[in-house]
């Protein structure tokens, strides 16, 4: 994980503020709620690059360094670290900005693995970038 000097990596994919029905009664937003913006912006990210339909195949060792809090905006950033036939490993960082600062911190990050699927549902070649 990251200082809270360091910098993300990666292409700001994703932006959303975290709300008090994303948190438990601590006020600690839910990892899961973390890991599902992470998933949308895989999405979004890998559905450009395969011009097309994908789905989520893996997530790689996903732990989380700092907790997000009720008001923090939430950063996706993605990058693709590597394509293969169908399928393609995006690098993720989740960061926090701290609710009405511009103190910003890792939360987590993980490598996501998505596939490239055609109309039915099959897996389909990445195709070459432009």
């Amino acid at each position: 994980m990251a200082e809270n000097s360091a910098k993300p990596h990666g292409e700001l994919t994703l932006r959303t503020q975290a709300m008090p029905g994303d948190a438990n009664a601590a006020g600690d937003i839910f990892g899961g709620w973390v890991m599902a913006q992470m998933d949308l912006a895989c999405g979004i990210r890998a559905a450009e690059r395969a011009r097309g339909r994908v789905v989520t195949a893996a997530v790689k060792e996903m732990s989380f360094a700092k907790p997000m809090k009720i008001g923090d905006t939430l950063g996706i950033y993605t990058s693709i670290e590597r394509v293969g036939r169908t399928s393609m490993t995006l690098k993720v960082e989740a960061w926090a900005q701290r609710y009405l600062s511009h103190t910003m911190e890792m939360v987590t990050s993980a490598d996501f693995v998505m596939v490239a699927l055609d109309a039915n549902g099959v897996p389909t070649p990445v195709p070459p970038e432009d």
